[in-house]
């Protein structure tokens, strides 16, 4: 089994900044692209920021320039740091992992349990 556990949200003021970790564990044979989604209430859940095991990453639009995706592959571990927060970015932020099992040939998708962010003064 592998879990995925998410931490770092919490209540922020407009412009402030916070960063989110997420750790993945458990028989993990490989871990591919690792990224953060967010949901806010009554819209859909949209990628926030991905990056790949070689260090490639992707940005939804309206965070480039404010969100900084790393990862630590030793650690199968994820973070976000989010600068210069906006009342916008309030949602719920999920850790999304792409990864094969320890004795599989196949990836398979995890998920975290979410963890919130809120901004706002």
């Amino acid at each position: 089994q592998v879990q995925v556990v998410e931490s770092g949200g919490g209540l922020v003021q407009p412009g402030g900044s916070l960063r989110l970790s997420c750790a993945a564990s458990g028989s993990i044979f490989s871990i591919n692209t690792m990224g953060w989604y967010r949901q806010a209430p009554g819209k859909q859940r949209e990628l926030v920021a991905d990056i790949t095991s070689g260090g490639s990453t992707n940005y939804l639009d309206s965070v480039k320039g404010r969100f900084t995706i790393s990862r630590d592959n030793a650690k199968n571990t994820v973070y976000l740091q989010m600068n210069s927060l906006k009342p916008e970015d309030t949602a719920v932020y999920y850790c999304k992992t792409i990864g094969t099992p320890a004795g599989s040939i196949w990836r398979n998708t995890y998920w975290g349990q979410g963890t919130q962010v809120t901004v706002s003064s």
